[in-house]
């Protein structure tokens, strides 16, 4: 992501027309044409510091404009409420509850969802609750900063009793080693909360991503509708004018996607055929190939568009099918919370050839079963060229789908002698550079099967030229 962009963080992605529209207008007034969606439902443009405050006063509500990097927008499955299947007790007015009670901009990543959808990722956050059978209690997944393994708390959090222990948690996580510690901490800080015992562990069954695009029955006379730009550049003036269709027909909610779209829900069905005249007139296309849709890319980032849209050009010319799978493009190596089945990481080019044009390298990464919920982070293939990746991508494809449906669930099956324990390397804190054991560094003169421990003191990266002292112990589950 562009780290210059501001962002105003719609807490759960979730908005009304009135106040998205004084927003888009008062962006209009500062000269931008047009904006993007964040992955944490959030919208972010490019803006001169200088003209912030002046922006901020002139909205006719509290939008509150963010270049600070560190402050998070919460994450909700709102916007499946009532168009893909849900848990028997969560409803819309739940969720907006919950966000109504957050009265401070929190730091850390929080996710509240459903786990009976896809749309919205369940484990991408620092906080994560999942929505448990028990009504109005959720199972807490949490993943602090400074954390290499997530944890579950050890007890069901109340709905009501959400925002307080987040503020908590923010208060105290700094040095918290594990869940134990921070448990214990809470207890001593939180004793008035309705926690439950957890009676049977949190299964998260594994399901196809969905269509969330087009025109789409909702119920007997309403309809939904999912709007998709394949490369996020959202046109300002569309969005104002689109705002102001929904007020015209009592349409009270427009919701942001982590997928760089939005969602609108509760569209009468007398609007309907308004709503096409609408988005016809201005040439909106709502039917793009899964091929396209389902990719997550990072914001404004030229080269990554122009990789997706080689990838996709490809898998058109060989006639492949992807439905249901997610597709990433990342330069974050190893990072724990990406939530697409498929990830294509960019490398960083070595020190010794900045400046010179290289071609880069990739490697091609995936989830156990190709489902992001395992949280085992698979390797398919390193340091390959860009004319490989569709290939790759073409092979990992046809061995979806021929085990789609019969998945070896973690839960249905104990893992093979290879699987259980992960594989440890050495990664460089600066570049993220690995340094394997059974592989050695060639290019550095150390053999294969030379233990970390016995490298000269003089080693260093042989990317960025850091010291031994500067690698950390990571753990990668190897995978095929």
């Amino acid at each position: 992501m562009n780290d210059d962009l501001h962002r105003i963080l719609i807490k759960g992605g979730v908005t009304s027309p009135g106040e998205l529209k004084d927003s888009i207008a008062m962006l209009e007034a500062a000269g931008l044409s047009e904006v993007y969606f964040g992955s944490r439902q959030d919208l972010l443009f490019p803006l001169d510091n200088t003209k912030r405050d002046q922006l901020e006063k002139m909205s006719k509500y509290n939008t509150d404009i963010i270049a600070d990097r560190s402050y998070q927008n919460i994450v909700c499955s709102y916007v499946s409420e009532d168009i893909f299947d849900t848990t028997h007790w969560l409803k819309g007015s739940t969720y907006l509850y919950l966000l109504e009670q957050f009265d401070y901009l929190p730091k850390l990543k929080i996710n509240i969802t459903d786990p009976k959808q896809r749309l919205v990722p369940i484990f991408s956050g620092n906080l994560n609750f999942v929505a448990s059978e028990q009504e109005d209690y959720w199972y807490l997944n949490i993943l602090l900063p400074h954390w290499t393994k997530s944890a579950y708390y050890p007890v069901l959090i109340y709905s009501w009793d959400i925002v307080s222990l987040c503020k908590a948690i923010e208060e105290v996580h700094q040095g918290v080693e594990n869940v134990e510690q921070l448990f214990e901490m809470l207890n001593q800080r939180l004793s008035s909360h309705n926690n439950k015992t957890i009676n049977k562990e949190l299964r998260i069954p594994f399901l196809t991503f969905p269509y969330y695009e087009g025109m789409n029955r909702m119920g007997l006379d309403q309809f939904w509708l999912g709007l998709y730009w394949r490369n996020n550049h959202y046109d300002v003036k569309f969005l104002k004018e689109f705002c102001g269709f929904c007020l015209d027909n009592s349409i009270g909610k427009i919701c942001v996607t982590p997928w760089k779209s939005f969602i609108v829900k509760g569209i009468p069905k007398e609007s309907r055929p308004q709503l096409e005249r609408f988005l016809g007139q201005r040439g909106i296309n709502v039917r793009h190939s899964q091929l396209e849709m389902n990719w997550h890319l990072p914001v404004d980032d030229e080269e990554a568009l122009e990789l997706k849209k080689y990838l996709v050009n490809k898998f058109d010319q060989n006639d492949i099918s992807t439905y249901g799978l997610t597709f990433g493009i990342s330069k974050d190596i190893g990072k724990q919370s990406h939530f697409s089945s498929i990830v294509i990481e960019r490398n960083p080019l070595p020190g010794s050839v900045q400046g010179f044009k290289v071609r880069p390298t990739f490697n091609v990464c995936h989830f156990k079963n190709f489902d992001p919920n395992t949280g085992r982070y698979l390797i398919y293939a390193q340091d390959v060229d860009q004319a490989e990746l569709p290939y790759l991508l073409i092979e990992l494809s046809k061995h979806y789908f021929e085990q789609l449906g019969q998945e070896e669930r973690m839960e249905d099956k104990k893992p093979k002698d290879d699987e259980k324990s992960p594989h440890l390397v050495h990664q460089c804190q600066s570049c993220l550079t690995i340094y394997d054991e059974i592989l050695g560094d060639p290019q550095s003169s150390i053999a294969p099967n030379t233990n970390f421990e016995n490298l000269p003191e003089a080693y260093v990266c042989p990317v960025c030229g850091g010291g031994k002292e500067n690698f950390g112990s990571v753990e990668l589950f190897l995978g095929q």
